[in-house]
């Protein structure tokens, strides 16, 4: 069950449904969630967003707030193995449907809990956004170039790494509780904080600080233990990454370029010369790929064995065949929009793949199959609990 809004726990939900789990989707009676959109003519939009991310799912509208809807919010419990939040901490203590509230009905759930700073600590109670975590976890301050801001990642990297945990907590809990701890064993919180995920992927910065006391300062596109290694403008206007910071492969490189003697110049042969001479050595690169068109490039050093690669728009995916031959995009029909194009279930597993059955619902579209079916709701007991605002 996914009782949460947008991202961050709801997307930890959404990798579950691609490989088979069978997803409720709670929202808000009228608006839903708010990845749908603003509503129009008092529908809820479906956002080219909520197609994509709320894939799978079976929308049930609740209002948790009131009495009658965490009565049902506990029937539904009883049924539920694993159950996705984001909420404020507190929030749904104050709603009597806190963990503790939700183990007593059903021992065995799996409850993962998702906020900004997480469910203790000093900072718990703050709101948390992407943008406000990657400050946080120390993932942005060297991101971008040194005479500018730091750069938030165009898409919400917390969010999504922090999804990513989650569903991958979720299954370390799903397997301690039914394959090490037998029909008997209880579930378990797992509390998730919004910058935990991208903190983590900081590799050695801590490290780093503790040896030194300095700090990873931005430095663009350069790898400062890795040179060559950036990202170049062509002639014909288009941007390319080139990695080639060992010896062995910067030698290909600069054969592939036509200078082969700059593997022998003895303030380039070497990994740590270079590094030391990184801003001559990027301009070299540069003014020689200033001078010739991308698929030139492409040829002399993919020709070469050198890592090479152009940085891809969403019209670049859409033709390049190797996504094509990987299926990694998918089309999706839909009888409102027609076809909904999105990425495919990673990861890709050959025995059991992932699928997708359907595209983010419309609101409400599984009351009757939930309510009725599952909890055995009578259509005259949904006609009163939607005239209530409760349904």
């Amino acid at each position: 069950m996914d009782i949460g809004q947008l991202i961050a726990g709801p997307f930890g939900a959404t990798m579950l449904g691609d490989f088979g789990a069978e997803v409720i989707k709670v929202e808000q009676p009228g608006v839903g969630d708010a990845l749908r959109g603003t509503p129009v003519d008092g529908k809820a939009n479906r956002s080219p967003n909520w197609l994509v991310e709320s894939r799978n799912k079976k929308s049930v509208t609740l209002n948790m707030r009131v009495e009658a809807g965490q009565k049902i919010i506990r029937e539904l419990v009883k049924h539920t193995d694993v159950l996705f939040e984001n909420f404020t901490p507190g929030t749904l203590e104050r709603w009597n449907l806190g963990w503790e509230d939700l183990r007593a009905i059903n021992p065995r759930l799996i409850m993962v809990r998702v906020s900004g700073y997480g469910q203790e600590g000093p900072y718990s109670k703050r709101s948390g956004y992407d943008r406000i975590a990657l400050g946080f976890s120390g993932y942005m301050y060297p991101t971008g170039f040194p005479d500018r801001f730091p750069v938030r990642p165009a898409f919400p990297t917390a969010d999504y790494n922090t999804g990513t945990f989650g569903a991958l907590a979720a299954m370390f809990a799903l397997y301690q509780r039914d394959m090490q701890g037998g029909p008997d064993a209880e579930g378990q919180l797992i509390d998730l904080a919004l910058y935990e995920a991208p903190f983590r992927i900081t590799a050695d910065m801590m490290h780093k600080h503790a040896q030194t006391g300095e700090n990873r300062e931005r430095i663009g596109n350069r790898n400062p233990t890795f040179t060559p290694a950036g990202t170049f403008e062509t002639k014909d206007g288009r941007y390319v990454q080139i990695a080639a910071g060992g010896d062995r492969v910067f030698r290909r490189l600069v054969e592939a370029m036509g200078m082969p003697e700059l593997a022998e110049d003895p303030r380039y042969a070497k990994s740590r010369d270079r590094i030391g001479r990184a801003d001559e050595m990027e301009q070299l690169l540069a003014d020689w790929i200033a001078e010739r068109d991308f698929h030139d490039i492409e040829e002399r050093l993919i020709g070469n064995n050198v890592p090479f690669g152009g940085i891809y728009a969403a019209s670049d995916i859409a033709e390049d065949p190797h996504y094509a031959a990987r299926e990694n995009i998918v089309d999706i029909p839909d009888a409102e929009v027609g076809s909904v194009r999105m990425p495919a279930p990673l990861p890709k597993l050959k025995g059991t793949p992932g699928r997708i059955t359907h595209a983010g619902p419309p609101l409400g579209q599984h009351n009757a199959e939930i309510y009725g079916g599952m909890l055995g709701m009578t259509d005259s007991e949904l006609e009163n609990l939607a005239a209530d605002g409760v349904i």
